[in-house]
Order: C-alpha cells, then structure tokens, then sequence
C-alpha cells in the first residue's frame, strides 16, 4: 500500500500557522482557505505559483498539493522564462496573490472545528523547481512530498525548529532554500511564519517585531550586511540563517554582535535541497544532515530517490563533515595557472574599501590568452587604487583586464549574481568605453 503523509502536522487548531497582516492565522482556518482555494482551482495538471505574499503562498502551494496537482516554481519571473515554461508545461494554470485572496470568502473564514488535514501520497510531485540549463532553458527537479517533508524533519532536528517559533524570512518562497524554510518548516514543525518579504533593514527590523518571540531570521548574505551596516536597535531573536552563498567570518562575527544570536548557515542545491549546516564562526567544516552520505562528490542517502552529483568541490573530513572549496565551475586556468573564483573574489574583497566585488571569466572570445573581468563596488576608491591592492595580493595572470566599478552588483531576489547578469555586464561596460 502505498506509503501516506499529512499535509499538517498535529498541532493545536488554534496554534498560528502564519502571522498575516498583523494578526495570527490558526491552524484550523488555513486549513478552511487551503480547501476554498482547493475548490476554485481549474482542473490543470501544473499550477503556477506566483503568489508574493508568504501566507498567500502558503494556501497555494497547501491546496495544489491538496488537488494532486503540482506547483511549479519558476526561478524567476522574467517574461522569457515564464514563456519556456508555459511552453514545456502547456496543461498550466496561473495563481498570483489576487487569485488566492479572492477565493479567501467570509464562508471560507468561518468555524471554529478544525477541519480534516489532508493526506498525500509520499511520491507525488508535489512541486517542480527549476534552475538555469546548460542551453539558457530552465531545468526542471521535480520534488515528491516525501523528500519534501524528510527534508523538513531533518530540519527541524538540526535547528529546533518547533511550535511557538515565528520564521521572518528576506527570501522568496519560490526558491528552494525560501519554500524548506518558510513553507515546509510550517507545515512539517507546527512553527509560524511572518507572510511578509522584508527587503530593506528598517522592514525586517519592524517584521521581527510584530511577531512574538521566539524569532528567527531566515537570510542572505547580502541582506545581513545591509542590516548590520544600519545600525539599528533589534528585537531579541533565537537564532539566525543564511544561505545561497557562502558567509564571510568576518561579516559573520559582526552579525552575532550586531543581533546577540549565533550566525548558521545552510548548504544545498536545488536538486537536493539542503543538505547540510554550520555555525560559521565554529570553522569551515559543514556537517551533513542525519543519512546523508558524501562520497566522490556525489551525495546519497536520507530521501534521495537516486545520488545527486554535487556541482561544488568538497572535501571529506570524516563520514559526516567536509569542507566547501569551491564551485567545479569556479576553476580556471589562466597560462597555465590555476586558482578559483571564490579565492579571487575573497582578496578582493578583503581590500579596505571595497564594499563587494566579484570575479568571472567572460565567454571565449578566440584569443591565445583568456583575461578575468573583475567587478567591485567602491565609492571612495579609484580603479587604479583597487588593481594596485590586488597586484599585491594575487598572481599578474589573475588581475582583472578590465575592472569595472559599478554602484551596486547586479544580483536577483534571491540575492545571487548569475552568469547572465556578469555578461550583460560586462557587455555593458564594453559598449560604454566603446563609446568614450
């Protein structure tokens, strides 16, 4: 017989399951709008979630599951990638935060008896997320309930996540490292969440403050060194996470300062969510989660249908531990020479001064020797100041032929800067001095 898994897991009916528009939503009523919304969607095999607000989401994601549908998560909402999509899925039905609210009718917020919990089968596709393949047309990784709501115990097991605990999170729900830690958290640990996105300090501060201890922020990068850089006074939190690319120690140590709390980070990917976490001021070492296994950069075990070949190059400490080297893709070789992105990003980083700067090798343009294009964000230093800082640090092969400085890096909602964004600007640039 075929193995089953609530949607909900048991928890008080009137115990928050989200914090929406300044008030708590009880388990019970999400239920009553999951199944309103259940009841108004069309009968497509895919639906498109493209709800903004979380607890919107939420009922979503809650009800096309409910349907056996499945949800897909585009990786964002550019108009081409959409109609890749709409082309690869045709039997597909769009939901947007208007759709969901005009189903939530007065009779789908009435009653007090907590409504049946749906179950579902462990290996129906629950969702489908998507990343960007090797031919510009996103790749689909299908993710069955099952995986989704093991993912979320191991989870729960490592962090602590439980009832009582409110999850404010920066990251959208459509990204991987967004839905384990603001969807299926909820779902799988009777915690709550805070239906809002927050981007800028003052709006995460005010967020983490409508909601009741205990609080955890669910972060980037970029987004905990804009709120450490203002400044602000912030209200008690139990602990905090970042993920989508690594965190500097030093920013790290700033941020348990800054918010009195200790700094972990997640590890994962789309194709197998996360997998793995630290404290990051406790050393480089990742600690994977419980029936994992890491072998020849190729991961298994937990709730692996098959191995997933890892696209980062590790290193094994012992069975449970590895350190991050860097990204296969992040090698180059530069006349004969060899280093990584990700130690070149790091000493330009480093120089006093730059606020975040970042390398890549453009495209192969035919000539005998490749040259690194470099990036950096510096209002008060010059490009001349900033190579000069790098000669002392890095091989002459390495400088960046050019360096460009710029306001701001061109990063997405999730906070990442894809190789699209790094070309259109390096294209930019060229265009420009093209010009002058």
């Amino acid at each position: 017989m075929p193995v089953k898994l609530p949607l909900l897991s048991a928890t008080a009916p009137d115990a928050p399951i989200a914090w929406w528009r300044n008030r708590p939503i009880g388990r019970a009523a999400f239920l009553r709008h999951a199944g309103a919304v259940a009841s108004r969607l069309p009968p497509a095999r895919f639906i498109f979630n493209l709800c903004e607000d979380r607890y919107l989401f939420l009922v979503a994601f809650a009800a096309v599951g409910a349907n056996g549908q499945t949800s897909l998560l585009p990786s964002s909402r550019a108009h081409l990638h959409l109609r890749d999509l709409t082309e690869d899925y045709p039997d597909n039905y769009s939901l947007t935060d208007g759709d969901v609210e005009s189903w939530l009718t007065p009779e789908a917020m009435d009653g007090d008896a907590m409504p049946a919990v749906p179950v579902l089968p462990a290996d129906q596709v629950m969702a489908i997320a998507f990343t960007s393949g090797s031919t510009g047309r996103a790749k689909p990784h299908p993710k069955r309930w099952g995986e989704l709501v093991s993912g979320a115990c191991q989870a729960r097991q490592r962090f602590g996540f439980e009832p009582g605990m409110t999850v404010v999170a920066t990251v959208p729900a459509q990204h991987m490292y967004g839905l384990e830690t603001t969807i299926m958290t909820p779902l799988a640990s009777g915690a709550s969440i805070h239906a809002g996105r927050p981007f800028f300090p003052e709006d995460v501060r005010a967020a983490l403050e409508s909601v009741p201890p205990p609080r955890v922020l669910v972060t980037t990068p970029v987004h905990l060194h804009a709120c450490v850089q203002a400044e602000l006074r912030w209200p008690a939190m139990a602990f905090l996470i970042s993920a989508t690319a690594p965190l500097a120690t030093t920013l790290a140590g700033r941020a348990e300062t800054t918010f009195s709390v200790p700094v972990l980070e997640i590890y994962g990917c789309t194709e197998a969510g996360s997998i793995a976490s630290r404290r990051t001021l406790d050393g480089e070492r990742w600690r994977l989660y419980d029936g994992f296994s890491l072998r020849d950069g190729v991961l298994s075990g937990a709730h692996l249908p098959e191995p997933v070949p890892l696209s980062d190059e590790l290193e094994p400490c012992d069975k449970a531990e590895f350190r991050l080297l860097g990204r296969i893709e992040d090698l180059v070789n530069i006349a004969g020479k060899r280093t990584s992105l990700g130690y070149l990003n790091h000493h330009l980083n480093q120089i006093a001064g730059v606020i975040e700067g970042m390398f890549w090798l453009p495209d192969d343009t035919g000539s005998e020797v490749q040259r690194l294009v470099a990036a950096a964000v510096a209002p008060d230093l010059s490009e001349r100041q900033i190579l000069v800082a790098l000669a002392e640090r890095l091989d002459p092969v390495f400088l960046p032929r050019p360096l460009l400085k710029v306001d701001r890096l061109p990063r997405n909602e999730t906070g990442k800067v894809t190789r699209d964004a790094l070309r259109a600007l390096g294209s930019a640039a060229t265009v420009r001095r093209g010009r002058s």
